[in-house]
């Protein structure tokens, strides 16, 4: 494996030489860990946390998108909602949208999962990394297979979601914190693509939309209240609750607007797609090094990133219909009040962002309506 010369990042890969025919995302021969695992968490990275109100130990969680390939690390505030810390460019990821079916079908995986300090693996060849915990209660239930599918360091991926060693570097130590300060475990939400109605509305006759849906309907829990939520398989089936039982109107109030969104603009006939890659793809700053000629070290099957992303259109979008508008009716005053919607009928609004949140790179998002104190 060449070592990396990525300027971006002011950091090398390393490790051994390997085969990728004989490798998957872990090596049976771990290298030994080094202070790589001890390594505290950046000053800078401290310092923003101070600045969006959060103690160092606080507990974390972990969103990841696909489309995008972004990896978000959230942390709770001393408000005890979570606020987003940092968001990382992904490295690579393999396989195509949707979730992991088998193993060997190079596919990293979606859905919610649960990673505790026995998951965590600083002796791994690939820098550091983590154990996502695939297959979870719901790929059991599909009869879905595989393990070591991981976030792990080198950019190189078999079903894993690989970040630089500098980033999983950071990643590792805010994620070793957290669990040597009280958390048990720490939820990693995976996504094909930032959640939106308007995404939803656009994939909604891909294969994979009634498992999308359920995923939708996690991500509104926890964009709704602020918490991670609670996560449980019935019938086959993703079930969430919040772990705040008041919070739970808020959740489902926020889900049922987002699914009305979602319909409101399928029908408006907007053409649906199918997004497809020769083999997973990787975060547009490492494609536009890669083209610079920047060294990123081993990353995996780089000539498949020549086709990845690309939006097959399913459905046309049906022709905009030409409306004229009548000629306004003169309306009294007691008429227009009469008119009004009464608050019940308004759409639910978003309060503050939680802390401080930095604003989430996909400008298409519904606002989130956190509750904080009580407001």
């Amino acid at each position: 494996m060449q070592p990396d010369g990525g300027p971006s990042f002011g950091a090398r890969l390393s490790g051994a030489a390997f085969s990728l025919g004989l490798i998957a995302c872990v090596i049976a021969t771990p290298a030994l860990a080094g202070g790589k695992a001890e390594a505290p968490v950046p000053s800078a990275t401290l310092a923003l946390m101070a600045q969006k109100n959060m103690a160092p130990n606080a507990p974390i969680l972990v969103r990841s998108y696909k489309k995008e390939s972004v990896l978000e690390v959230w942390k709770q505030t001393r408000e005890g909602r979570y606020a987003l810390l940092k968001s990382f460019p992904i490295c690579r990821w393999s396989g195509q949208l949707g979730p992991k079916r088998r193993q060997g079908d190079r596919q990293s995986p979606e859905g919610f999962y649960s990673v505790t300090p026995r998951q965590m693996n600083p002796n791994s060849a690939y820098h550091l990394s983590f154990d996502t915990g695939f297959p979870n209660g719901y790929d059991r239930a599909h009869g879905a297979t595989g393990s070591a599918l991981m976030v792990h360091g080198i950019c190189s991926s078999a079903g894993c979601y690989a970040m630089t060693n500098q980033q999983i570097g950071e990643i590792y130590a805010l994620a070793r914190d957290a669990l040597a300060s009280g958390q048990s475990a720490f939820q990693m939400q995976a996504y094909p693509f930032r959640m939106s109605a308007e995404n939803m509305a656009k994939y909604r006759a891909d294969p994979n939309i009634d498992f999308w849906r359920q995923l939708k309907e996690g991500h509104d829990h926890f964009e709704a209240t602020g918490e991670e939520p609670r996560v449980s398989v019935i019938g086959a089936r993703y079930a969430f609750s919040a772990r705040t039982p008041a919070l739970e109107t808020n959740a489902r109030a926020y889900h049922a607007q987002e699914e009305a969104r979602t319909a409101e603009l399928a029908k408006e006939g907007g053409a649906t797609i199918r997004t497809t890659y020769a083999d997973g793809g990787q975060n547009a700053i490492f494609m536009a090094m890669m083209k610079a000629g920047a060294n990123l070290g081993e990353v995996s099957r780089p000539e498949a990133l020549a086709y990845a992303g690309r939006d097959v259109i399913l459905t046309p979008a049906r022709p905009a219909q030409t409306i004229v508008a009548a000629k306004p009716a003169v309306m009294t005053v007691a008429a227009v009040a009469q008119a009004a919607p009464t608050p019940e009928s308004q759409p639910l609004k978003a309060h503050s962002l939680m802390s401080g949140a930095e604003p989430i790179l996909d400008s298409t998002l519904s606002p989130r309506p956190w509750t904080m104190n009580g407001v």
